[in-house]
Order: C-alpha cells, then structure tokens, then sequence
C-alpha cells in the first residue's frame, strides 16, 4: 500500500532556506570563475598560451564530444590542467547537483498545491521566488562564463589522460552547458510545469510592489517616513498587516518580476501580470544578475520574445517600456534620492535626540534604510551601465549625484543609532511581544481550530516562548536571545498551511498570518537587530564599483557643501566584509586586502586635505605676523616724516597696513580666510565623526591620520622657514622665525576647536626632533641648521675681520668699513636673538650646539699643543728665566708661530665668548619659565659638597646656562681628546708650556693697527679681548686636568709672566712695536677681570694700576678724538 503523502514530511521550509543559501554560494562562485576566466593575470597561464591554441579552439568547437586522440600537444602538462581547473570543474559539477535539487524540490512544491502570496505566507513566498530568481541567474551567468567550454573539456580530457575514462560527471555537464546557450528558451520550457505556482506567487505581489514603486511627489504627499506628520500618533508603534513587506528590497522585487515574468511570459496577456511587468521595466534599463554583473533588461527580453512566433506585440511593448525608462527613470530616482535625503535626516535628528521613539518607530528607521539602500543601488548600476542607445535623451547629468554623500551619511548615522540604542529597542520589544503579541495570539489560538497536532504544537511553543519574555533578561549580560527556531517554526507552519490538501488554508487565516509576520518582525528587533541592519542597509556592492566608489569620495573632497559627510566613505568599507559568502573562502582574502586598501587611501586623503587647508591659513597667518614686525613700519615712518618736511614722495601711493583685512562691509562677502575656515570646519566635522571605524579585524582612527600629517607638515613647515641657504650663507633671523612659528602654531591650536585631537602631541614630538641632529625622517632640523650656520658662517666671518665681540652690547658688532657690503652680525646675536634662539632650541638645541662649539675648540687646542711641541726647548727656557729681561728677549725672537697661537687663543676666546652669550640666554629663558627648578639648579650649585656631586651638578648647571669656576663641557671635551689619555706629566707640562707661550707672546699684540681697544664695545677691533675667556677657561680646564690642583697658582704664573712681558714693552723704544701698548694694557686688565681664580689686588701686585688708568684715558682720549669735528 502507498504510504499517503504528507507536507510535514517533505521539509520544505528547511530545504528552500539551505537550497536559496547554497545558490548564493554557487553564485558567488560562478562570479569568481568568469572574473577570473577574464582577466589574463589571474586565469591559468596554459590557457594563454599560443602552442595551446589550436587545441583549444578545436575544444570549443568539438565540445562536448572531443576525442582525446587530437590533443597530444597537451599530454605533457595534463597533471597541470588536472591541478589548476579542478576547483572550476567541480564548481560546475556541484551546479548540476544544485540543479537537481532545485528541481526536485519545486515539482514537490507543485506536487504539494502550495499557495503563495507575500502578504500573507510571506517567508515561503521570498524563499521561493529567491530560489527561483538564484537559479535563472545561475544559468544565465554560466552562459556568460566566456571559457566554460574550454575549462569542461580540456578538464576532462585532461582526466582521461590520467586516469584512462572521462570524468563521470561529463556528460550530463556538457549537455547542461549546451542546453542553456542562451539560457532563456531551455528555462522557459524547464518552468513550464511549476508556471502557475510561480505567477501565484508573482502575482501577490501587486498588493505590495506598486505602492512601494512611488515617485517622490506621491512620498511627500503622503509624508512617508515622517515621524511628527501627525504628533498625535508620535508615540503609537508603526505597524501593518504586512510588516516585513514594508522593508523588502525594491530591488529584489522587481528581479523577481522580470525573470519571473520572462520564464512565464505566457501570463502577460493577464492585466495584472502585465501592470506588474511595465511596471518593473520602466524603472530600469539594467537587471542584476550578481554583484556587478548586469544585463541591459529590454534588450535581453527583446532578442528572446523575438525568437518566439507571434510576440511581436509583446516586442514592441518592451520597446515603448525602454523608452519610457531612459525618459523618466532617471529623474525619477533622482528626485526620490532627494525626498530622502530631507527624510532620512529628519528621522536622524529626532531619534538622536528622542532614542526612545526608536522602539515605536523602528518599523520606519529599517523603511528608510531600505529605500535609501535601493535607490543607492539603482544609481551605482546606471551609472556604470548608460543605456546602449540613448538617441536624444540626455541622463548622464542625473546618474552623477553629487549629493549622495549626504544620503549615505543619514543611513551611517541611522545604523549607528540603531547599534547605539539597541537595547532601548530590545526593551520595548520584549514588552511588546510578552505584553500584547503573546495575549493576541493566545486569542487566535482559542478561536482557530487547526487541522493537525503538529500545528498546534507549532502555535503553543511560540505563544509560550514569547509569553515567557521578562526585561530582565534584556538587562542580563549572560542571557542571549535567540528565536531563529521560532521563526523557522512560523517558516513551517506556513508550508503546512498553504497546502492544497489543508483544512486551514493559510489564505482564510489572514489574521493570524498577519500577527505571526509581525511577531517575526518584533523578535528580529530583540535577537537579530545586526543582521537587519545589513538586510536593509549593507552597501558592500561599493567594493565591485571601485572606480565610482573612489570617483564619488573624490567629488565630495572637492566639493565644501559635502565635506562634512565625507566620513561615510571609510564607514562604508566596514560593509565589505558583509558580502563574502562561507562557500568562497578564497575571495576574502582578496576583499579583504581592498576594503583595508581603500579606507587607509580614503582617510589619508581626507587628512591631507585637512592638512592643506590648515598649511593654506598658517602661511596666511605667517604672512600676517610677518607684516607686524618692527622693520615693515620703516616705509611708514619714513611716510611720516616726508609729511613734517613737506616733501613729495617720489611715487604717491597708499600702503595698506596691518589690521584692514579685518575690516569688513559685508558678512556675505565670504573672504578666502572665511571658505577655508568653513572647508575646515566640515572636514574636520567628518575626521571627529567616530573615533575609530572597525573594519575585518582592523582598527582604523580618523584623527591619528590627520595627527600624522599635521606632524610631517609642521616639521616641513619648520624646515621651510629657517630659509637656510648654504650656498648664500642666508639664514632667517631667530626672532622672526620665533614670530613665524609662533603664528603657525596659533593656528595649529586653533584645531582643537575644530575636532577633538592634541596639538600639544603634535608640537612636542615635532618640536623636541628639532632639538636633535636629525628628525624622525633623517632631515636635518632647525637646530643642526643653526647650529651650522652660527659655527660654520658667523664664527668664521668673525675670525676674518670687521666683526667683533662688544662687553657692552652683549653681543657681535660688524664693523665695517665704508662702502663695503654690510653684514650686520648683531641681527643674529643681540640677546633678543639669542633668546629667540634660545626658546626654539631648548636645552637640547643648546647642547647640541655648545657640542658643536666644543668640537672647534677641540680642534684649535690640537693645533696649539702641536705649536708647544715645536717650541718646547724654548719654552721651557721662557719659564725658567722670566727674571732675566734679556735672555727672556733673545728667547722669544726664536719661538716659532706666534701669530699662530695668538690667533687660535683669539678664535678659542671668540667661541667661548659666543657660548657665554648663549648660556645667557638660555639661562634667561628658563629663569622665566621654569624659576622654581632653576632656583633649586642655583641653590645646588653654590653649595656643592663632595668633587663627584659638585661635577655633577656643574654639568646640570651648565645644562641650564649657569657658569662654573671649570666649564664642564670644555673639561670633558678635553678630557676625550686623542692625547689627553697619554702620560699625565707630559700633558700637564705641555698645559703650563701653552700657558707660557700665551703669556710671553701677548705684548706682540700692540704691533697690530687692529689691536685698539674701542670704548663704546669694551672690546679690541680684532676680538683679542675675548683672549681674556680664553685664558681663563682654556687654562682652567687643562689644569683641573692636570691632577695637581694648582689652577690659581698655575694662572698666577700666567700674570707674572704677561705682566713682566708688558712691562718690558714699555721700554721699547720703537713705536711700530708699541703702537697699541695702551690697549694691550687694558687686555690685562680684561684677564684678571674675567678670572674666578684671579684677583685686581694681584694684579696691582704684579702690574702699576696707574698704567692701567693711563691706558684706559689714552684709549678714550683718541676715541673722543674722532668724534670731535675740527
């Protein structure tokens, strides 16, 4: 006896959702292979291959029966062809088995009188018109595979090299594959049997695609999407009796119709089917098969209908259909993308600021995402495909939108109050269904008599699961909702309902189908709300419109009235990872490293516009700053003062001065300041937008991009304004670099008012490289510039002349002669200079320079320890008779170079005397900013206890600009010198010979005509003053080296010996050797001045001070002389 057939144990509910899952698997295959097929880098290489050739067309042309006999050329490489096509072999094998079992599984739908309409047993009627719809656009991209037949046969020919029989899968593959070239006709007769469930189910949906497919007008006159068109009903939940139609792709319905329609073309002479059909085609030009792929709808339907006897009526209207489309689809989508525009943002704005109307309301945050979601589609797909023939229809202005930024952000915003407020959403919802939904269908159950236990069981489990719902488990972190098996369960129910052999139809239990859908839709708002995010709003199919995608970004970087939406770019490579299908693994990769590819361009790119337009207003700010500086208000007073003398200006002309671009007439005037200010502030809107976008595993931060750029800018810009030229020996003055940096860190701080990042971050870490050698990037930094410029071009224009050291003014003075080109030296070492340098360098800046300074020194004191050498016998004999004039006379005539080593001192002295000016203003600058450790610094130094901590501190001292008795830098720049580690004795000999040779040979001074000591410098023209530093601190340093602890006596040895040479001076009977006698007097003085270990009261000792007083009234007297008109 044959056992009855029964619904409930055919399991269709479970075999159309693992079957339309599958399809989308083998979709997404099938897209792989003929990407790859046509893309030469990525396609098997032997396939390119010319000695392959003929082989493969002979496959091509032969197939499916092609005899392995004419294809010995390709023997040798068999195991390849079996390796590398093998996944697209099988690929097509498991087609033919997906087709098996989408045929077997619609004759049981057909053999079971299923009855489908959308508005009522709604998830069977989408799995089943999905299945459907998968499948035709399976075949239809199969057939559009360009080398499936080459794959198939060289595969199996390949096979039966290897194994000696065909692969047994062949056959039936290459008979499918012949079938379905083209794939309509075979399609149309392989649906013949299951048309009238298929139109069943088409045809339900003339409840639901027309109002649905509205123009903008009829929207706005309905006040769609508006949540306070009617306040009274602001808090009432949004719902109809086909809540989860209300959110289906629009997209997908018209798929459904138009390959629906094409299989059963048949009941197109019926009204509604044919309204549906128009419909459908005057929306669009295109239809998509998968991802990008399309094809151009009424040329496609077109060439089939023309096969077919009799349809010439049917031809003709698809041509009217297509002109209608290229007339008004196109204006028509574009005026709904701005309906929503205004929509979307109005949903935004009150649900941001009322998260709670997001429970009632929901219904109508997903309705939006999913209109919006299609008409972001609709545009992605024209765009890339114009109509074929256009004629005089102009459209191309219409499928660029320069405003879809704005639309994409609302849905960004949307889906993020959505993620943000899901538990406001799963509380309102877990009341609803145990509160109302639960008491509703316990009603219906009472008043409903099912036809079988099993249903029964069905409605009970969800009445009981739903009844069950308390907000404490919302609450709960540990309790996860899941109602998949609920959902699946009303998914059954709706197959043994809409049976032809039950009781209960479902089509007579409206009602309860109505709440059951809704009950769906309310269980998806507590366990599935993710999933319904990327149902109605997922834009992953950006990643296959590469080149709009970046197109768009790129437009809206340019165009200021989007800028500020920018940000839903990079938010939008987060959705790539949505697109992957679990049956292609191999693509993720490749999406993976596109979507990672594309936000890190996209984020940097908006960084760098940034950071333009902020380098645009700190060198407008620079320029303005610049202009405020003492030496532009010459042209001013000299204006000023032609007006006092009634002079005529040579040019009569009216400088603008600083400050009147402020003034304004209008505010509708919009200055270049304001657009960048304004540019600004959007961009700057969309890089504070989130602090972080998650995209695969990977963290992106907005604004670490812009800090990142702001740092390389600002340290180029640095780099830029020391103006240094190597060449010219051009460099920018200190002080108004100091004014430079200032100005474009102002405005570098402004930024913070704009977006939420730390400038402070960016000016420590760019401002401390400065101080080095070198930056982060290897270039040189303002301080190794300086510090090239100061040892390099000012300490050698001051060792050649015209340059000297003034007491008075604390700094270098040019003193150049009359007519020659002037340098002023004071422009770059007057203390306000050095201050500023002072302030840019720090003490890191300050030490790289004194390192510098030291490494010159280093240099000159090898120099004169080889002098010493040279002359040690005579030098020795010096020391040794001081006391006896004239053997101390004929002694001296024999040293050799002592120009030499009165030079070097000098050069030595001018050094220190530059470190000195520098220390200074360091020590300045950090007494103002930091006087309570600098005080401490102070209180260290002058109570030092034990020699090691006291050099410890005499190096921190230093650190900080402060003095020493033995400067620690010079004594450990001595100390590494290459003959310092040699015997102790020889080098402490060699200190006091040098001592000796400085001592006797300083009288050979006054022979010099640039020896004169200048009272308003307190200085000698040729900086032999600074000989006094020199002395002191060199000397000091080599004795403290020395290990006897003798420095005072060794230097008062010195002053014995400077002292006896000068005296000898005066009786000198030459004047050539006794022309600036006086001012080489006053030299003395200077040294035991400028001595820690000296004192006046030695020197009286050794030297009569009324020689002093004498030499300073000379000097003045021939200064005062020259003053003095005759």
């Amino acid at each position: 006896m044959q056992k009855p057939f029964l619904v409930t144990e055919q399991k269709l509910a479970e075999r159309l959702v693992i079957l339309r899952d599958r399809g989308l698997g083998m979709l997404t295959r099938i897209y792989n292979i003929k990407k790859a097929c046509g893309d030469t880098k990525s396609k098997p290489s032997f396939l390119s291959e010319k000695n392959l050739e003929s082989s493969i067309k002979l496959v091509v042309r032969k197939f499916p029966n092609v005899d392995i006999k004419s294809l010995n050329n390709i023997h040798h490489i068999r195991d390849e062809i079996v390796k590398s096509l093998s996944l697209y072999y099988y690929t097509f094998v498991d087609l033919l088995d997906f087709k098996d079992h989408v045929g077997e599984l619609l004759t049981t739908i057909d053999a079971c009188q299923i009855s489908l309409d959308i508005t009522v047993n709604f998830e069977m009627t989408k799995l089943y018109l999905e299945l459907v719809t998968v499948y035709v656009q399976l075949m239809i991209l199969l057939s559009r595979v360009e080398d499936r037949k080459v794959v198939l046969g060289l595969f199996n020919a390949a096979y039966e090299m290897v194994h000696n029989q065909s692969d047994p899968a062949f056959p039936r593959l290459g008979q499918m594959v012949m079938d379905y070239d083209p794939p309509l006709k075979k399609l149309s007769e392989e649906f013949v049997p299951h048309t009238r469930t298929i139109t069943q189910a088409l045809l339900s949906l003339q409840n639901v695609y027309p109002r649905r497919n509205l123009s903008a007008e009829q929207w706005r006159a309905a006040q769609m999407l508006s949540l306070v068109s009617n306040p009274s009903q602001l808090l009432n939940p949004a719902h109809t009796d086909t809540m989860p139609c209300e959110y289906l792709s629009l997209d997908t319905m018209e798929r459904w119709i138009v390959f629906g329609f094409m299989l059963c073309h048949s009941f197109l002479s019926q009204q509604h089917a044919m309204d549906l059909w128009t419909l459908a085609l005057n929306s669009s030009w295109t239809t998509v098969l998968y991802r990008d792929e399309i094809i151009y709808t009424h040329s496609y339907v077109q060439t089939y209908f023309e096969s077919i006897r009799g349809y010439n009526k049917r031809v003709n209207e698809v041509k009217e259909c297509y002109n209608v489309a290229i007339t008004t689809a196109a204006a028509n989508h574009r005026e709904r993308r701005i309906f929503l525009r205004t929509a979307l943002k109005e949903l935004v704005l009150i649900c941001s600021d009322q998260p709670g109307l997001l429970g009632p309301k929901a219904l109508f945050v997903f309705m939006g995402l999913c209109f919006s979601r299609d008409e972001v589609y609709w545009l992605l797909r024209h765009h890339e495909n114009p109509p074929p023939r256009q004629g005089k229809v102009k459209i191309n202005e219409d499928l660029v939108d320069r405003y879809l930024p704005e639309l994409l952000f609302h849905m960004e915003e949307l889906r993020a109050l959505v993620r943000k407020y899901s538990q406001v959403i799963q509380r309102y919802y877990v009341q609803y269904l145990s509160g109302y939904d639960a008491v509703a269908l316990a009603q219906m159950i009472q008043s409903t008599a099912m036809s079988s236990e099993e249903e029964n069981v069905i409605l009970s489990s969800i009445c009981t699961q739903i009844s069950a719902l308390t907000v404490d488990n919302v609450e709960d972190p540990d309790y996860v909702f899941d109602f998949r098996a609920m959902r699946l369960d009303w998914c059954r129910l709706q197959s043994y309902l809409s049976a032809g052999r039950s009781p209960t139809l479902m089509v007579s239990q409206k009602e309860l189908a109505a709440l059951l859908n809704t009950i769906s839709f309310h269980t998806q708002m507590v366990d599935d709300l993710d999933e319904m995010i990327v149902n109605t709003s997922d834009l992953s199919i950006f990643c296959f419109y590469s080149k709009i995608f970046e197109d768009n970004f790129q437009m809206c970087l340019e165009f200021p009235a989007q800028n500020r939406y920018i940000i839903a770019f990079p938010l939008i490579c987060g959705h790539f990872s949505n697109i992957t299908n679990d049956l292609c693994p191999e693509e993720r990769i490749h999406i993976r490293e596109r979507s990672l590819s594309v936000i890190n361009l996209f984020l940097d790119e908006m960084a760098k516009e940034a950071k333009n337009i902020i380098t645009t207003i700190c060198d407008e700010q620079c320029n303005l700053s610049d202009r405020l500086l003492a030496k532009h208000c010459a042209p001013i007073i000299a204006t000023v003062a032609n007006k006092k003398r009634r002079e005529k200006a040579p040019k009569k002309f009216e400088m603008e001065k600083p400050g009147s671009e402020s003034y304004r007439k209008t505010r509708e005037d919009l200055t270049t300041m304001d657009k960048l200010h304004m540019a600004l502030t959007e961009l700057c809107f969309a890089i504070n937008y989130c602090s972080t976008i998650s995209v695969w595993e990977y963290t992106f931060a907005p604004r670490e991009y812009l800090h990142q750029h702001l740092e390389t800018r600002f340290a180029r810009a640095l780099a830029g304004m020391v103006m240094y030229s190597p060449e010219t020996g051009e460099i920018a003055k200190p002080s108004e670099l100091l004014t430079s940096v200032k100005a474009y860190m102002n405005v570098l701080q402004t930024v913070e008012n704009y977006i939420n990042i730390d400038i402070t971050r960016v000016f420590n870490n760019v401002l401390l490289q400065q101080t080095q050698q070198s930056d982060s990037n290897g270039e040189a930094t303002i301080a190794s510039r300086y510090t090239q410029w100061y040892s390099d071009v000012l300490l050698r224009r001051v060792s050649a002349g015209h340059i000297g050291f003034s007491n008075t003014m604390r700094s270098f003075v040019s003193i150049t002669l009359e007519g020659s080109m002037q340098f002023n030296a004071e422009e770059f070492t007057d203390p306000t200079e050095l201050r500023s340098l002072a302030e840019m360098l720090g003490p890191y800046g300050i030490k790289l320079l004194n390192e510098t300074l030291m490494w010159h020194i280093q240099s000159q004191v090898t120099e004169l320890r080889k002098l010493v050498g040279i002359n040690k016998e005579i030098l020795i004999a010096l020391r040794t008779n001081f006391d006896k004039p004239e053997m101390m006379k004929e002694l001296f005539k024999r040293l050799q170079n002592v120009d030499s080593v009165l030079q070097r001192m000098t050069i030595i002295g001018v050094i220190l005397c530059f470190r000195g000016l520098i220390q200074d203003a360091l020590t300045e600058l950090l007494e103002e900013r930091i006087p309570f450790l600098t005080s401490s610094i102070r209180d260290f130094h002058s109570h030092g206890s034990s020699p090691h901590e006291s050099s410890l501190v005499a190096e921190l001292a230093c650190a900080a600009g402060y003095s020493s008795r033995v400067d620690p830098a010079l004594l450990n720049t001595l100390r590494q010198m290459p003959g310092a580690k040699g015997e102790v004795e020889d080098e402490y000999l060699a200190s006091c010979l040098l001592m000796v040779f400085v001592a006797v040979s300083i009288p050979k001074l006054a022979k010099s005509d640039s020896s004169m000591y200048q009272p308003q410098l307190e200085g000698h023209t040729n900086n032999i003053h600074c000989l006094a530093h020199a002395v002191n601190q060199l000397l000091g340093c080599l004795f403290s080296l020395g290990g006897h602890d003798d420095t005072e006596d060794r230097l008062k040895e010195f002053l014995a010996l400077a002292s006896s040479s000068l005296l000898r001076l005066g009786q000198e009977a030459s004047p050539q050797e006794t022309k600036n006698r006086e001012s080489v007097y006053i030299l003395l003085h200077q040294i035991v001045q400028a001595s820690p270990f000296l004192s006046m009261d030695l020197l009286e000792s050794c030297f009569p001070y009324s020689l002093l007083r004498n030499a300073y009234h000379s000097v003045h007297k021939v200064v005062q002389s020259h003053l003095i008109p005759a």
